[in-house]
């Protein structure tokens, strides 16, 4: 069984992904490739995509909903990093599940990960 949100991809196509320059900027330890970026303000950048009336982010492969993932995914910005998926960690998260109701996909529940931990220890 494949990891429930390396399947999904609904936050990239639903939320806009800013995040403060220096993120970006290798001097400064940031890992995001600035050619994937937009200028959003004087203080923060935009993944390409995100900013758009139906955002997908130019680094989601894939379709929403199946075998999607983040080709960035080690040098994703700190917003991406701070979406927990529901019941990943034990509690609901709000993000999640409503971006996977916008397209269309039942939230995450508990059971999804006890059925993921079974299959991944067979």
């Amino acid at each position: 069984m494949t990891h429930p949100c390396l399947r999904c991809g609904a936050c990239c196509a639903h939320f806009r992904v800013a995040f403060h320059w220096s993120e970006a900027h290798s001097d400064l330890g940031g890992v995001v490739p600035v050619e994937l970026t937009e200028k959003l303000d004087a203080h923060r950048l935009a993944m390409r995509g995100t900013w758009a009336q139906r955002p997908q982010c130019i680094a989601l492969e894939g379709e929403v909903g199946g075998n999607a993932c983040c080709s960035i995914y080690a040098r994703r910005p700190s917003v991406c990093r701070d979406v927990q998926p529901s019941w990943e960690n034990g509690a609901p998260s709000e993000q999640c599940d409503r971006a996977r109701m916008a397209h269309g996909l039942e939230p995450l529940t508990p059971q999804v990960w006890i059925e993921f931990a079974v299959a991944a220890a067979s």
